[in-house]
């Protein structure tokens, strides 16, 4: 039997209706989404919130009353994977036992869910609400709990990110609505879809409605403001949007320069962060993988696509009061300091990881070339040392154990980590290497490859592909719509297998996808993930950010989605996880009875073969 609602303290009834006031915003975004009527589903999350009797989670479970948190040059053609928002249709159940155990699964996803966000476990957060989405796809109050996940994630990375927080310094209310400027024209000439305004209004409003209720936020831009003027602000805000008319994005700017101006006379807020936060939200929400990059996130992105970047050389993971340290590349700054994948990292100049947000800690390591840093590592063998390292451009390889699997049948292998740039010239490299070595069948792992840039899986496709298409773009803007057809000569022609798993996304799709319509291989393992969309990185002119936008879709040479779809093997073989494990090159990795493999081999041994 459900428990009575608990009464509502006095001093907490300002929050609840904050926060009842920010799904009434973000519930207007709906309607431009136009699903299914979902007040059956409110209730029903109403009841679960009435539940929760802990003061202390009122802020996270009142979001759950109701419905949904909102939701210059270019490189055209970069598409890199991130778990989709909504997964492929699954089948309805069939009878009522079936629909009763899919009804149990769903409230637990969401009671999962809830228990992350209560934690402030955003991040986490968001990957199980991606994975419950697949699973669920129709499932709108899940959706919603992801967009929510997100605007948290969003204001909490913003004000660890210093290279964010430098910005905002420097800029002023001008240049920030220039920028703001910058970024609606860009969606309205080069996004995917058509940009409904109110809808991008109406998502600034809730990213504004999110910080101001946010503990960093308000400490680092609010010290002097009361708890009393920062509700009566939101208020006002909240309602004085939700009745204004948007036609054009220059309607848009005239009205955050408004809001801008009230948050600086009742507030002391600085105009350019209540810009900033109506940049934010015009393009977080509107998909899965467009985004504002700050600065030092644009520079990560570009040295992520050049397969190269400044640092100490390593891959890094949060950990429990440190930054766990996953793989290290041979020869970098790390490697050279005796720094092993295992090791973790538990402060940086001074400053312990255990007190700080693992992204600021990781900040950290950032800094010129040539500079020092100073670690404290703990290893599981040794005592925690001090160590100064010297930060240095280092070159990430994407092809990695190159070597014959089956030396008797001659049977290449090499793993493809991702696609950057030097991707083509890599493969190119490995294939000679093991032509060398009398290589008369190849097996390319693209197992966990998230993706990268698109022309390097094209230009890697045509590296095996005779003949006939290897990919189609679609968008709104025709200038985004391209046909990529087989034209290199002298291809490779040894019989090929493509491994695959549920992480293989975005750009390893395009490749996968590429070989299985085109008959040139057999692929192997499992369905890869579904991300079917191309995103252009933009650099602003008008402040030093960059803008990750969806511009395209892409299709395999038969004509096929990707999206939501994925690739489907040839041979499906599910993999047997075993145990961590460090590899060859210092990565961390979960170690396989890998069956996959095994059956490529066996495949490729084959007298047909």
């Amino acid at each position: 039997m459900d428990s009575p609602r608990p009464a509502i303290p006095l001093q907490r009834h300002s929050r609840w209706n904050r926060r009842m006031d920010l799904l009434t915003t973000i519930n207007r975004c709906l309607a431009f989404d136009k699903q299914a009527d979902q007040s059956n589903e409110g209730k029903a999350i109403a009841k679960h919130a009435r539940r929760r009797r802990v003061a202390g989670r009122m802020r996270t479970f009142a979001l759950v009353v109701g419905a949904i948190a909102v939701g210059g040059s270019s490189m055209p053609a970069f598409a890199q994977g991130f778990v989709p928002s909504r997964g492929p249709t699954v089948s309805a159940p069939t009878n009522d036992a079936e629909r009763k155990l899919e009804e149990q699964e769903r409230a637990r996803a969401l009671t999962d869910g809830i228990e992350l966000e209560d934690a402030g476990q955003w991040s986490d957060a968001i990957d199980h609400y991606e994975s419950a989405t697949r699973r669920f796809p129709q499932d709108r109050i899940l959706y919603q709990r992801l967009l929510i996940s997100r605007l948290r994630f969003d204001v909490n990375r913003r004000y660890q990110d210093q290279t964010y927080l430098r910005s905002l310094r420097d800029m002023t209310t001008s240049q920030s609505l220039d920028l703001y400027s910058e970024i609606l024209a860009n969606l309205q000439t080069h996004y995917v879809d058509t940009i409904e305004w109110s809808r991008v209004l109406l998502h600034g409003t809730a990213a504004l409605e999110t910080a101001l209720d946010d503990e960093t936020f308000v400490q680092t831009m609010l010290p002097n403001a009361t708890p009393e003027q920062i509700e009566k602000f939101r208020m006002e805000i909240h309602h004085r949007i939700s009745q204004r008319s948007t036609q054009s994005r220059f309607d848009l700017r005239a009205t955050v320069s408004q809001v801008a101006s009230m948050a600086q006379q009742e507030l002391g807020l600085s105009g350019t962060a209540t810009v900033l936060e109506f940049v934010s939200g015009a393009v977080s929400t509107l998909d899965t993988y467009t985004r504002l990059l700050s600065p030092g996130q644009l520079d990560d992105m570009f040295s992520t696509i050049d397969g190269n970047f400044v640092g100490l050389g390593v891959e890094l993971k949060p950990g429990e009061d440190c930054l766990n340290i996953l793989s290290v590349i041979p020869g970098g700054p790390a490697d050279e300091a005796g720094i092993v994948a295992g090791d973790r990292i538990m402060g940086v100049d001074a400053i312990s990881a255990a007190d700080r947000d693992p992204d600021y800690v990781a900040d950290l390591l950032r800094g010129p070339e040539g500079s020092l840093v100073s670690l404290e590592i703990a290893s599981v063998d040794q005592q925690p040392r001090s160590i100064r390292v010297a930060r240095r451009r280092v070159d990430v390889p994407c092809v990695e154990n190159i070597h014959l699997v089956d030396t008797d049948a001659k049977i290449g292998y090499f793993r493809l980590t991702n696609f950057q740039k030097s991707t083509p010239a890599e493969v190119e490299k490995a294939l000679w290497a093991l032509s060398r070595q009398g290589m008369r069948s190849l097996i390319i792992d693209l197992r966990d490859n998230p993706g990268g840039l698109l022309p390097a899986s094209v230009e890697v496709a045509d590296r095996f592909i005779d003949n006939g298409r290897i990919l189609t773009t679609r968008g709104r803007n025709a200038r985004e719509n391209f046909d990529y057809s087989a034209h290199r000569a002298n291809t490779w022609n040894v019989p090929l297998a493509v491994l695959i798993d549920r992480n293989s996304a975005s750009a390893s799709e395009i490749f996968s996808g590429a070989i299985r319509d085109s008959n040139r291989g057999t692929v192997v393992g499992e369905k890869s993930y579904g991300k079917g969309s191309v995103q252009g990185i933009f650099r602003m002119q008008a402040a030093q950010f960059g803008l990750c936008l969806t511009t395209a879709k892409f299709y395999s040479p038969s004509g096929r989605a990707i999206s939501r779809n994925g690739v489907e093997p040839h041979l499906s073989v599910p993999p047997t996880y075993i145990a961590a494990r460090p590899d060859e090159n210092g990565r961390l990795v979960t170690e396989l009875e890998d069956d996959v493999l095994q059956r490529a081999i066996e495949h490729l041994a084959q007298p047909a073969h």
